[in-house]
């Protein structure tokens, strides 16, 4: 097994930023269970549904990306239901490198900062 080139624990979260993150009906199921709720329950708390992509995962807002999955902890940058998260979060991002990752590092080391958080997402001035 290729060993990883990225570090999702020192990442912002820019994958959770997708607009859109695809709840399968398993990814559903398994989210209910991890809340200990009815599925009915589940659908109306945590997911909406998309004219394109069927059912996903609903939103908050965020400093960084302005909105961002809503199991996402805005605080400490982590997903929240890890171990029940969806089947798109648990491939992503597919192989061995991540493009996010990737970007992230050139950024912190071009600004020498090693938190720094580089966004193409900014607040409205007017």
């Amino acid at each position: 097994m290729p060993r990883k080139k990225y570090d999702c624990l020192k990442c912002p979260g820019y994958c959770c930023s997708y607009p859109i993150i695809e709840v399968k009906d398993r990814d559903a199921e398994r989210i209910a269970r991890h809340f200990g709720v009815a599925l009915a329950k589940a659908e109306a708390r945590y997911f909406r549904m998309d004219r394109t992509h069927g059912r996903v995962m609903r939103r908050q807002k965020d400093e960084h990306f302005g909105r961002i999955c809503r199991f996402f902890d805005t605080a400490e940058r982590r997903c929240t239901i890890y171990e029940a998260r969806p089947r798109a979060c648990r491939e992503f991002p597919g192989k061995d490198n991540c493009g996010y990752w990737d970007f992230l590092a050139f950024e912190r080391n071009a600004q020498e900062d090693e938190d720094y958080i580089s966004t193409t997402w900014h607040a409205s001035t007017t």
